[in-house]
């Protein structure tokens, strides 16, 4: 059951059309998960996500995202416990913290010992993100989800080989996968398919680039813009992901 909760938004995906369905999945379950967290069921609230929330803490990325998001109380009562955990692990990091001493060979040398327990306790908490852990999560399940209906389903095989291809981002992904989820039988008809599509589909976006600066001639100013309008944002997203071109996702 749980497989099949994740074979529907990959078709959802695969439908959209879009430059690379993973971007596509991978908005909406971050969309999810700040809805989850900020929105208007208030889980923010719940004892058990605020302890989940303490534990992993916000990337940078996605705090300033939750800001964006227009909670401001959400965000200050995700704050308010978090910082009181931090404060007491902070504390206790200070209370058993003793400087390293350099031998006299090491002060001759230059060199200094590594290994400040602080730092490393910092280090531990930019590891961690509440939303990008549970998006991780998801996403393995969806690559998983993506071989399984490669194998299975002919309709989703089809989609494939119509699609506009994987963001190089995303494509990494995806072979990496099917060394793991394909037999060598599977991966024989998998890699030719795969490596075409995105042939086609990068040749395209760079016709589309190229057209695009063509039209800021003036000989060119009438001419169609093709499907060239928004070649930029398309063609950054092909190569790392993502959606340049969004506007912040707020509280709605």
């Amino acid at each position: 059951m749980k497989e099949k909760l994740y074979e529907i938004p990959l078709n959802d995906a695969m439908d959209a059309k879009e430059e690379c369905p993973f971007c596509y999945l991978e908005r909406k379950t971050e969309e999810e998960l700040m809805d989850f967290v900020l929105g208007s069921c208030a889980s923010y609230m719940e004892r058990d996500t605020r302890e989940n929330t303490d534990r992993s803490g916000f990337c940078r990325t996605h705090e300033k995202k939750m800001f964006e998001y227009g909670n401001a109380l959400g965000n200050g009562w995700i704050l308010k416990t978090y910082y009181k955990k931090l404060i007491l692990e902070m504390k206790e990091e200070f209370k058993n913290y003793s400087p390293a001493k350099n031998s006299l060979k090491d002060r001759l040398t230059g060199r200094k010992k590594e290994g400040n327990s602080v730092c490393q306790w910092i280090e531990e908490k930019e590891k961690t993100c509440y939303i990008c852990d549970r998006f991780t999560e998801n996403y393995n399940r969806y690559v998983e989800a993506f071989f399984n209906l490669y194998k299975k389903d002919t309709n989703f095989s089809n989609k494939i080989k119509q699609s506009k291809g994987f963001c190089l981002h995303h494509f990494k992904d995806l072979l990496k996968g099917a060394d793991r989820y394909l037999s060598s039988k599977d991966r024989e008809t998998f890699y030719p398919l795969v490596f075409s599509l995105m042939e086609q589909n990068m040749e395209r976006i760079s016709g589309d680039i190229d057209w695009f600066i063509e039209k800021f001639d003036y000989l060119n100013r009438d001419a169609d813009w093709k499907q060239s309008k928004d070649a930029v944002p398309r063609g950054m997203q092909k190569i790392r992901g993502g959606y340049p071109s969004d506007p912040s996702y707020k509280l709605r």
